[in-house]
């Protein structure tokens, strides 16, 4: 199995290094990363809306070892809502952040958190959008739950991450499945011990469907996240059965894969919405791509060989 190995050299300096210095790694780079700036990334909101999709936006970044760091995450997702407000673009385009690189990580690291999220979750509330909590690794979810909630309380649009391939995330989904909840569902893309996360595919495949069900059924709003033509097709299903309308539930796939599914599937009346990270610390995000399916790991191999 590659992903685990993957995900291990995602803490890793000298991969770092080595990656970043591979004559074909911008090529690769390119697909998944939407730039390094606002000014790079704002047209593509403008295309996206164009084809009737919506964006979530996230300002790469987690290796963040100074409060100096997170305070100036912080303001990279100000700067960044600030120019959606000037081009009216607030409806469109939602943020997703991860708490990490807020400070989370640090000493007094939940309150840091939270102190710093917060003023970019009512910035987009004010231009008409909102912000969803990343999930990171299994240690961090505690604290990403509770700053959710707390959050929620003033800001009830606040969005979450859950994982399928934890075994926790059942209980989780039935407690966010709430009314005004919004849960996206995505598998996992961190490297999990056994004690909490199932190892086989086809057991996380398994639980994304369970989830994905209890999300469905309950009050909330689902965000499906998935490439997977079967998780898709059966989302849909459990959506039908559950008697939601299109727009009561959305489909949500990175930026640079499966293109032509984003623009079919808001074709066919669903809200379809693009992850689209930018910035310039896109390791820790890019290894992750590459982790996550076979198909990455070749193309980049490929770029490296041809262009060495």
């Amino acid at each position: 199995m590659l992903g685990p190995v993957i995900l291990a050299a995602s803490r890793s300096d000298k991969m770092r290094r080595f990656v970043s210095a591979a004559p074909g790694t911008k090529q690769v780079v390119d697909r998944f990363i939407a730039g390094e700036t606002v000014d790079q990334v704002v047209p593509i909101v403008v295309d996206a809306a164009g084809k009737g999709l919506e964006v979530t936006l996230d300002v790469v970044g987690e290796d963040i070892t100074t409060p100096a760091q997170a305070e100036a995450a912080r303001d990279a997702y100000l700067e960044l809502i600030g120019r959606l407000k000037a081009l009216e673009l607030g409806p469109r385009a939602e943020m997703s952040v991860k708490l990490s690189m807020f400070g989370q990580a640090l000493e007094n690291g939940h309150e840091l958190a939270l102190a710093n999220v917060r003023p970019v979750v009512e910035a987009a509330d004010a231009i008409g959008t909102t912000v969803t909590l990343d999930a990171e690794d299994h240690t961090t979810l505690d604290s990403m739950f509770a700053i959710h909630e707390e959050l929620r309380k003033d800001f009830p649009q606040t969005g979450c991450v859950i994982q399928s391939y934890l075994f926790r995330t059942e209980a989780d989904a039935r407690r966010l499945a709430a009314a005004g909840s919004r849960v996206r569902i995505v598998k996992g893309a961190y490297k999990e011990p056994a004690s909490v996360a199932y190892q086989d595919k086809a057991e996380i495949d398994k639980a994304y469907v369970r989830i994905t069900r209890i999300l469905m059924e309950g009050e909330g709003y689902p965000m499906i996240g998935s490439h997977d033509p079967r998780l898709i097709a059966i989302a849909q299903e459990l959506g039908r059965q559950a008697g939601r309308k299109l727009d009561e539930y959305e489909f949500q796939m990175l930026y640079g894969i499966r293109s032509d599914e984003h623009v079919r599937l808001a074709a066919e009346g669903h809200r379809m919405r693009v992850y689209t990270a930018y910035g310039t610390d896109w390791y820790g995000y890019f290894m992750r791509r590459l982790a996550e399916k076979p198909a990455n790991l070749l193309f980049f191999g490929r770029s490296v060989l041809t262009k060495g």
